[in-house]
């Protein structure tokens, strides 16, 4: 279980003044013994207290890092932790992105790095001067350890498996922008959504066979989310059956025959941004006697809810209930 520590460490400077004495002239002078005080004269002068907030914590990779403020000059290359940062209220210290952080629409503003295909671009990363590197699981510890050897600090975070690892990840951030307190209300709020649906889903007794259409630029042989995904957890959630969970992998290549055989109550297209339509599926060699074929189950769904994963996840599960069990909305 990753740890994170905030360490507080207080300099009191208290600046005291003695009060000058004072002699009469015309008088003789006398000798006054000395006399000890435990207690310091009173002063007009308001005590000066200086506070100084050092960040302590450790990555998802067991790597400790240290920052002498909250982060001020961030840059994001996943996502999943530029949502993270906009929703904890640091998004205005996001300074650069990697192309897909693209939500939400304020984060455009920041400087476009690329895509990350052809690795991570240092030079310019470097010419930026950030306090912060945030990255996401998509990226190896040894393209990470790169970064850190070119002296910056670098925040690597995994993915979430499920909701209580999504409100860990985001309060780990809000640690190191100093903003817990924001995301404490958010994380509150996230997961009050999460228990009112849990609760109407409760009574719910027919959970549908799902197919989730990633990608079909083979329509025979299209691409679906595997067991141990955040899909998967989110569509069992939501009280269905995700029909990949049936095949080896995360990320899976299903053939035409094993759609058929498995005979899907619903398909989402999470490929309907790229053009995917439910006519395209239907004229589709056999699909046409697919229960969701025929019942006019087929869904569009905006792919970067679900595959991207920060706070946006609870709202994917909620729209998947809702298409699962239309009648809970009524």
């Amino acid at each position: 279980m990753k740890k994170t520590l905030l360490t507080i460490n207080l300099l009191l400077i208290f600046i005291l003044t003695l009060s000058a004495c004072t002699t009469n002239p015309g008088a003789k002078p006398v000798v006054e013994p000395a006399v000890e005080t435990s207690d310091p004269p009173p002063t007009d002068r308001p005590t000066e207290v200086v506070v100084q907030t050092t960040i302590v914590a450790t990555d998802d990779l067991g790597f400790e890092l240290e920052l002498a403020a909250p982060a001020q000059k961030i840059i994001s290359i996943s996502p999943s932790l530029t949502e993270i940062l906009f929703s904890v209220g640091a998004g205005d210290r996001l300074i650069g992105r990697d192309s897909n952080s693209m939500y939400p629409e304020e984060a455009l503003s920041a400087k476009d790095l690329g895509g990350m295909w052809e690795g991570i671009p240092a030079e310019d990363i470097l010419a930026l001067e950030p306090d912060l590197i945030l990255a996401g699981e998509i990226f190896a510890e040894d393209a990470i350890n790169e970064l850190r050897e070119l002296g910056l600090t670098v925040y690597w975070q995994k993915n979430p498996d499920n909701f209580e690892g999504l409100y860990e990840n985001i309060l780990d951030i809000a640690v190191l922008t100093g903003t817990e307190d924001l995301a404490a209300g958010v994380i509150e709020s996230l997961a009050e959504r999460v228990s009112i649906l849990d609760g109407k889903l409760a009574a719910v007794e027919d959970y549908p066979l799902v197919f989730y259409e990633l990608d079909a630029s083979d329509p025979a042989n299209p691409y679906t989310p595997g067991a141990d995904t955040f899909i998967s957890f989110v569509i069992s959630r939501a009280k269905g059956v995700n029909l990949g969970d049936t095949l080896e992998g995360q990320w899976v290549q299903v053939s035409s025959e094993e759609l058929l055989a498995q005979n899907p109550d619903v398909i989402l297209l999470a490929d309907a941004l790229y053009g995917i339509t439910a006519e395209a599926v239907a004229a589709r060699a056999g699909w046409g006697e697919i229960k969701a074929v025929i019942e006019n189950e087929i869904h569009p769904f905006d792919p970067f809810i679900l595959s991207v994963p920060g706070p946006r996840l609870v709202e994917g599960f909620e729209q998947i209930a809702e298409l699962l069990h239309p009648e809970l909305s009524d």
